[in-house]
């Protein structure tokens, strides 16, 4: 990259399209985000549930997420984290069991000793594991099958890897698992006998909140409700950013909007350009569109020396027509799982589990009791559960009514806990995601497309580029930073 100062657009305000542009603004470029939706933070956004504002998605860091660690110190907001020990817990044959330690694995009712025994070699083999791109040549299923045996297989792994990956777990490569794995002993390798889960005071609103706050004092551009339509490259070697009905063209005062959240109060620009917002958590929807008689200003066009997509690559693909087929292809096959996840505000807790994952059939792929790990005061002395469902882009229950996926969730939940009662449900609220993260299918890094484009100066980076590691924000960040 030129050491001269350049105009640098990025479409997509998630931790990977903000961490980008904060390294690029102390590098001296300028920088402006385009976010399609009203807030920022993708898919670590944070959203209001019952009289509380928490992660619209479950997060945790690790005592290891050393990316994670590094960025929120920078933000100031290290002192913040709370630190704590978890325990994890399995339902299967309609029973729930602590998994938490040793003993409790060995004493686990569903395996009998020599499959305890495999599977425990498995994980210990998985976690000893460094050569990672041979295990993108053989399917999750051979490889599990071959070490923890059949019946484990089917008993354990399958329904898990079912619960995440639907019936794509047959596509998949071992690597996949051996991520997972990986991550979970990173601690245990740097020489602590246990892994911490960690979080911020106030959730990922906070942390949001700060990072709008530095990137407005770097002079970043962020703007909200914007979503992009096209990225074209123009004859002068320039980028042209085109925005869907240029929103909010009434809004051509530059004005500055007090915001109060629990943690911080902060004067933020509401429109630093024509039309447009700065760098704060949300902002209201566009206000409605006049009629073609009006007479609107046309805002003047941009030109960017480099753009960076940061959206899923089959979106990033229907934005720049200029790329080759070829690469169009490559882009637009590239498999993608997505969510489910509601977020549950309850009186009282479902159990002592941070994690609770699931064998046994079940119209959520497992249990997260945020509560588990964060404190309760944070709640209002309530629980947080989330129940999230992983399935294809494509699946139908994506067009289901929110009451609908209520219903199937909470008499999951009735099913599992008999003391559950509908009663003591305060909020409930559903957020669906198409794209989430890529099928790490075989073979996945050799057919991957390069981050570099070839339209000189165009840029596509997101989650597809994690090729040996999980969709957390830590492997974002550090994505972000190479």
């Amino acid at each position: 990259m030129k050491t001269s100062s350049q105009n640098i657009a990025i479409v997509g305000s998630g931790f990977l399209g903000m961490t980008a542009a904060l390294r690029l603004a102390e590098a001296g470029h300028r920088v402006t985000i385009f976010e399609a939706a009203g807030e920022i933070g993708g898919l670590a956004s944070a959203w209001n549930i019952g009289d509380f504002t928490w992660d619209k998605h479950y997060h945790v860091t690790l005592f290891s997420d050393e990316h994670t660690r590094g960025l929120i110190g920078e933000l100031g907001l290290e002192d913040q984290f709370r630190w704590v020990e978890t325990k994890t817990g399995f339902f299967s044959d309609g029973e729930l069991h602590s998994m938490s330690n040793s003993v409790e694995f060995l004493k686990f009712p569903p395996l009998g000793i020599i499959s305890k025994l495999r599977l425990g070699y498995t994980i210990f083999k998985a976690s000893r594991i460094t050569d990672w791109k041979e295990l993108e040549k053989i399917t999750v299923e051979e490889w599990l099958t071959r070490l923890s045996g059949k019946k484990t297989f089917k008993k354990i792994w399958r329904p898990l890897l079912l619960a995440k990956l639907g019936e794509s777990y047959k596509d998949t490569s071992a690597a996949f698992i051996w991520a997972t794995i990986q991550r979970m002993y990173a601690a245990r390798r740097s020489g602590l006998k246990k892994e911490m889960f960690g979080y911020v005071r106030g959730g990922y609103a906070r942390v949001l909140e700060r990072f709008a706050e530095v990137l407005a004092e770097k002079g970043v551009d962020v703007r909200l409700n914007s979503p992009v339509q096209r990225v074209e490259k123009l004859g002068n070697g320039a980028f042209n950013v085109g925005v869907i009905d240029a929103r909010r063209k009434t809004d051509l005062a530059a004005k500055y909007v007090s915001h109060r959240t629990k943690y911080a109060a902060f004067n933020s620009a509401v429109a630093v350009a024509s039309g447009f917002s700065g760098a704060f958590i949300t902002e209201p929807e566009p206000t409605p569109r006049r009629r073609r008689s009006d007479k609107v200003p046309t805002p003047p066009l941009e030109e960017f020396d480099r753009v960076i997509l940061t959206c899923p690559s089959s979106k990033a693909a229907e934005m720049t027509a200029q790329l080759d087929g070829r690469e169009h292809l490559d882009l637009a096959n590239i498999r993608y799982q997505g969510i489910i996840c509601a977020s549950v505000l309850m009186r009282s807790s479902l159990s002592k589990f941070y994690v609770t994952n699931i064998t046994d059939n079940s119209p959520f792929t497992g249990i997260i009791e945020m509560s588990a790990l964060v404190s309760k005061h944070e709640f209002g002395g309530n629980s947080l559960v989330y129940l999230p469902k992983y399935l294809d882009p494509d699946d139908k229950l994506f067009d289901a009514t929110d009451d609908a996926i209520r219903e199937t969730f909470l008499a999951g939940l009735e099913k599992m806990y008999p003391r559950f009662k509908r009663r003591d449900v305060l909020a409930f609220r559903i957020s669906r995601v198409r794209r989430v993260f890529p099928l790490p299918v075989l073979n996945y890094s050799e057919d991957l497309p390069p981050m570099r484009t070839s339209i000189d100066g165009l840029y596509i980076v997101n989650s597809t580029h994690i090729v040996n590691g999980t969709l957390n924000v830590n492997e974002t960040v550090a994505l972000a930073n190479r």
